[in-house]
This record gives C-alpha cells, structure tokens and sequence, in this order.
C-alpha cells in the first residue's frame, strides 16, 4: 500500500478482463472509492501500462450510473427501459429458491440453464463457488466455447493434443514474428514493444489481417486477405514451400505424422489460385513463403478473429501447420504462442464437477435462445424454464441478437442475472443479484497472453449491497440446503484449493510464491528451469504422439481430417467484420460515457464512392435478417467488399446492434460462432 495524498491510498490490483494481457494495476482510493486507476510494475510483462478502456472506464464501472447496489425485482415488462424496485437479499434468494424448485418439480433441475461467459476471467470469480452450486444443484451443463476460442482451441489440439507452446515474450528472439488475425493493439497491447524491439534487431514482421490494423502499419508485409479465406493462404503456403524444396523434411520425418495427405491436398492451391480468392497480389503470397523459408526461428501468435467464420477451424489448422512444417517447433523463438498448461492451476479442485449427478449431454451456448423458444418440446433434453445470467450480456454478445431478445422476454421464462452493472441483458431479468466489481474481492488470474499468474485482494469495499459472485452462490446454496463442507469454503481457502503444487511451474516453490506483491512467472519454476511444453520436455499428446496434420477424429465426426475451404455464397456484396475495441472488452465498458465513439461503420473509399456514400452520413446496414442503422466512417485501412464496426457495442435505445445481423450456421469444428460470416449490404440512410 502507498500513500499518495493526504487522502489518498494507492493499492494493487489486477484486471481480470477477457483480454490477452490480464495487466497488473495501482488504483488511488479516496475515501473507499476510485478515484484513478494506473498500471503497476507487478507484472512485468505489462511494465507499468494499461490500456485506455480500463484507464478510462474501470471509475465509471465501479462507481457509475449503471452499477449495481442492490437485488432487484422486475416490475414491469422485460426488456429495454425495463423498471425495478429494490428488495433485501433475503427476499431475492427466496424468490430465486421458489423459481427454481418450481422448474425442477415441473421439469427436473436440467430446465434450469447458466447463461455465462468471461465478463471477469478470475478463477473466483468464473469458475469456484458458481460451479459448485450449479453442479449440486444439477442445473443442464452448457459448452461455453463456441461463443470464442472454442474453434481455436480444437484446432490447435488437432496438431498439437493438450501441451502448451511458447511464451508470448520469447518471440523478441525470433528472426520472423507472424501475427495473424490477432489485433493486439486492442486486446495484446504489451505485444507491441516487443515486437518492435525485435524489429530494432532485424526481425521481420508479417501481419495477416483483411484490415491495416495499427501494428499492420509496422509491418514488413501485410496481406489483406478476405475473411474466411485463411485456410487457401495457409495451404498455398504450404505447397509453394514444399515444391521450392524448403521443408524441414528432417523434423517432419521425426515429429510429424500425416504430412503426406496434407501437403497432398494443399498442392490443389497454387499462388496464383489462392491471389484470386484471398484478394491479395500473388508477390506478397511469394514474399510471405520467402520469410518462411529464409528466416529462423520463426513464430506465430494467432488471435480469435480468423476462427469467426465458416471455416474456422481449417484456417487456423493451416496458419499453425506452417511452423511445423518449417521445423519452427522447439529451438528458442521458435513456435506458437500459446501458454495454455502454463499455470499451475487445478480447475477441477475449484469446480467440483464430482458433485453433478445429472446425465452426461452438454448444449451449446448458441443454441439456448432456440431451446427456449421451442417452449415445452424442445429438440434436446427438458424445457428451459430458468435461466440464471452471470457476468455475461448475451444480448450485446451473441449472434443473432432479435432471437435472444426473444427467448429471454418470454415471460414464462425465469430469469436470475447477477452482474456488476445494469447491462441490456440484466434488463430481462425478474431477479437481479449484485455482484462486486474485481476491485472489491480476491482473486487469482491467470492469462492467455503471456505467463504470469497473479493474486489479487480487494483494494475497495463492496459498493452498497453488492457482494463477491462467491458469496452470492455461498448464500444460494445455503437457501437450496446443500450442507457439504465445499460450500463454506472461504475465497482464501479457495485460492488455496487451486494452485497445484505438483505442477512443473511450483518446483521450488510454495504457496507465499503466489503473492499480491509480484506476479508469478509461470515460464519457470523456482529454480529458474523452463516450465516443460511443446517439444520442449512434452510431447504432443495427439493418439501417435506427434503432430498430426491429418486428424483422424475430426474425420469420423466432421470429414475434417484435412483442413477444407468452403466458399460463401449471398446476395449481399459486403462482409461485416466485428473486431475488438479500443474501448470497450467485449461488452464490458459499452455504457461507460465516451467508449462508444468506434460504433460507426468503416467502408473502403472506393465502396462508398460507388454507392455516392459521404464520411459521417448515417447509413443502413442490412440483411435478410435485420438492420442497423450507423455512421459511416470512409477509410483506406479496409479492403474492398468489406465493412467493419467493433464488437461491444450497447442498444442505448436501438432496436438491434449488428450483432442483430449475424448468422446462426457454425464453424467447420467445434461449433463456433460464424460472426465474420454476416453478409450486408449498405445504402443511404
């Protein structure tokens, strides 16, 4: 703790955000409230900086018009503009009691479904005392995956089974650094320095990205690919490599198995083929084969935008076969960025998934809104009768917004949200329970972009009647009468229960090693030894022990053993790309004043010249689903037929954001969400 003014006290922080970086923090308090949040040295891969969403709208979330003081109960119609009344705890766990036993003596505790996603990533806060209460209570187990990172996450387990890759700050030692659909200047910031520091030393840097995101700028080469189009470049790539005779035929012979039939199948793709469909020149193809081929160690860091689409999954299969077959697998520098197994964390320990006792059959999170709507017949498992809503705003979030709208204003649906702020979500609720914000509660946070572990205390207290998601779902479970010792556990003795000592990353260590004071470097153990990853200690954990290039269950389940292309056809010209936000998280921030100033629409020059459209006009965004009506913002960083407007954004009293325009097909694996695949068109306001 640190004094800054007479009144002032600086304490530590961590932000738990859904962002690669999980940044440490200094927040001034004032009197037990916010008055300034700054990035701390902690962590030293964040060194101090933060980006300017949380800067600017971590205050306003804490302390602001939107935030959450008390349960509440609706009073009047679901939906926008929705009124509620305060009542006391007690009153709203009985009523969440009453409903609840209400769908299970109607239709069994799998009709009670959890509606939730990353708002905070905390281990807490996401996945400890919430999951216990819903595994006892035998509520209906949801994939959460394909709404993001599911897709990648299977594709990267098709090459490489359950083992980790690099370190993201180790590619400061590679020679070409590939950055492919991931806009790390809005959700990687810290990448940036050490990227550019490695381009100071002669590293050459590649951007794969359809728009000239900020780091494509710097970039010795860019290609502009169209959406979904991922899997031609990487297979183009790859026969081009193959037929100049620059395969590391060695480490393929040792470390890979099913490089025929792959690289059989990329030579259906030559230079000139994949120019045409990818939208790019056939010299920047060539130039890119040549620093794959010239240029070690080579690594690659991937982000979620290329898996957003029809052929998800087959694109980023093909981006990660091009290390491998270039032997970029195991030398330092070398690899792919990817610290999942990193941490020494027991999920298990925390969730206690032992205490389901329900069948084995998982929905998709996609798939909810048609589950309710199909009322009491629905296609799979019971009716959903309830839905609890936490730290998620499907509304804001998810494909096809006017069917979510719809599902969750059925009014013989139930609906329990528990967020931190009142979200257009939480504006369908009967029941809201307030959550304390990441400043008012410990926590452990891993992080998906880099390899530091960090513990976190509370640096305020909890804002009115808010209380920590673990102490709402202690109380829950009070009132449903589960008496086992799992659901006294204390968030200290929680934290406890999940790190694992055993892990590779805890040699030499104990738990003082896990401090609020200093992050902890997961990359080695205590004696300075590198934690054991992909070729690196580990093996892949692939049914041959290898990396598998041709995978033999995604065959029987998809006819996916190859990566495949499958073109998009529609009647509409423009694809409708939503990226991150420089301001908000996701959604996170979308009612902060200010930090809905990128909710425009982006049209290459050309585009709208054609159609007589002018910079800052309004103009209609559409499909044969719906429309949106945004400002039109004309800029020369996007490509030709397509259009781009940042995910996040909130309805502020619009019928539909252009989630609203997003189709419901999924991706080639895993089921994901195809949010690049919306096909619009666009005129005059």
């Amino acid at each position: 703790m640190q004094n800054t003014t007479s009144d002032t006290v600086q304490k530590p922080a961590v932000c738990p955000l859904d962002c690669g970086d999980t940044c440490s923090l200094n927040v001034d308090i004032n009197n037990g409230r916010v008055e300034k949040v700054r990035g701390s040295h902690a962590n030293p891969f964040t060194r101090g900086k933060i980006c300017a969403k949380v800067a600017t709208g971590l205050v306003e979330q804490v302390h602001g018009k939107h935030r959450l003081t008390h349960p509440l109960q609706r009073v009047g119609p679901k939906g926008q503009g929705a009124q509620f009344e305060k009542i006391s705890w007690q009153q709203a766990l009985d009523k969440v009691y009453t409903a609840f036993q209400k769908s299970i003596a109607e239709h069994g505790p799998q009709s009670i479904v959890p509606l939730c996603y990353g708002g905070p990533m905390g281990l807490l806060s996401s996945n400890s005392m919430n999951k216990r209460f819903l595994h006892k209570l035998g509520a209906r187990k949801v994939d959460t995956k394909p709404l993001c990172a599911g897709v990648s996450g299977a594709a990267y387990e098709s090459l490489f089974g359950d083992v980790g890759g690099i370190a993201h700050n180790e590619i400061r030692q590679s020679k070409l650094i590939v950055v492919w659909g991931n806009n790390i200047t809005a959700c990687n910031l810290h990448l940036t320095k050490i990227i550019r520091d490695a381009q100071k030393q002669g590293t050459k840097l590649v951007v794969v990205d359809p728009k000239r995101i900020r780091i494509a700028q710097h970039a010795d080469l860019h290609l502009a690919i169209m959406p979904g189009t991922d899997v031609v470049l990487g297979y183009a790539v790859a026969a081009e490599l193959n037929r100049l005779g620059a395969l590391d035929d060695d480490f393929i012979e040792q470390h890979v198995a099913g490089s025929e039939a792959y690289l059989a199948e990329a030579n259906k793709y030559s230079i000139q083929m994949a120019a045409e469909i990818c939208g790019v020149e056939p010299a920047a193809i060539r130039q890119f084969v040549s620093y794959w081929s010239e240029s070690k160690p080579a690594s690659l860091t991937i982000g979620v935008g290329p898996e957003r689409n029809r052929n998800g999954g087959s694109g980023i299969r093909t981006a990660l076969a091009l290390p491998v077959l270039t032997g970029n697998i195991g030398p330092e520098g070398a690899g792919v960025c990817n610290t999942d197994g990193f941490s020494p964390l027991d999920d298990e320990a925390l969730s206690r998934g032992d205490l389901y006792k329900g069948p084995n059959d998982v929905i998709s999170i996609l798939d909810i809104p048609d589950l309710i709507l199909e009322g009491s017949k629905p296609s799979q498992g019971a009716p959903i009768s309830s839905v609890l809503v936490s730290m998620h705003n499907p509304v804001a979030s998810h494909p096809r917004q006017a069917n979510m709208q719809k599902a969750l204003a059925r009014e013989d649906l139930f609906v329990v949200g528990c967020d931190i702020t009142m979200t257009d979500s939480m504006q369908y609720a009967d029941i809201i329970l307030p959550a304390a914000s990441h400043l008012e509660y410990s926590d452990i946070t891993p992080a998906y972009g880099h390899a530091f572990l960090q513990r976190s205390i509370p640096a305020i207290d909890s804002v009115g009647e808010a209380l920590p998601t673990t102490e709402i779902f202690r109380r829950l479970a009070e009132r449903f009468g589960f008496t086992e010792a799992e659901f006294k556990d204390t968030d200290e003795q929680l934290i406890e229960q999940a790190i694992d000592l055993k892990h590779p990353a805890m040699k030499g260590r104990d738990m003082s090693a896990v401090s609020t004071d200093a992050a902890l470097d997961c990359s080695v153990d205590g004696y300075g030894n590198i934690t054991p990853t992909l070729l690196r200690g580990q093996n892949p954990t692939t049914p041959s022990g290898k990396i598998e290039l041709f995978d033999e269950a995604l065959q029987h389940e998809c006819e996916q053993g190859l990566p495949q292309w499958q073109p998009m056809i529609s009647q509409h010209y423009f694809t409708l790309v939503s990226p991150s936000s420089e301001y908000r998280t996701n959604s996170t921030f979308g009612g902060v004043d200010g930090h809905d100033v990128d909710v425009v629409l982006e049209m290459n020059p050309q585009d709208a010249g054609a159609r007589q459209l002018i910079d800052g006009q309004t103009v209609r965004v559409f499909n044969q689903v719906a429309e949106v009506s945004l400002p039109l913002k004309i800029s020369d960083a996007v490509k030709r037929a397509t259009v781009y407007t940042p995910k996040g954004a909130w309805l502020k009293g619009n019928k539909y954001t252009i989630n609203a325009l997003i189709p419901g097909h999924k991706a080639d694996i895993a089921g994901g969400a195809c949010y690049n695949d919306a096909r619009v068109s666009v005129e005059a306001g």
